[in-house]
């Protein structure tokens, strides 16, 4: 029988019920339908001690910040776009009189 291949992102989701939703290994394993083994071996590689966590988090708080400043840029070319619109609009007026 061969073990089953979960994506990585289902590991994670899996870990952070654990870690993050306190849910117990023993209920998130049978509702996932994994082994508390696996599980607790996801633990180990994923958890909030390991360092890939730690990679995790610093690359999501790179992304709330990218995310942040898209937003603000979007804001600010929309901001333009209107700008531009009245100004076009008020030289149109100007060279009618």
């Amino acid at each position: 029988m061969s073990a089953k291949r979960f994506p990585e992102e289902f590991k994670i989701q899996a870990v952070k019920q654990v870690t993050d939703k306190g849910h117990s290994v023993a209920s998130v394993a049978e509702r996932l339908d994994i082994s508390s083994n696996s599980l607790y071996n996801w633990l180990k590689r994923y958890g909030s001690n390991s360092e890939h966590y730690q990679e995790l988090s610093e690359q999501e708080k790179r992304i709330r910040e990218l995310e942040k400043e898209l937003k603000r840029t979007q804001q600010e070319r929309d901001l333009l776009k209107e700008a531009a619109v009245y100004f076009a609009g008020e030289s149109k007026k100007s060279t009618r009189s």
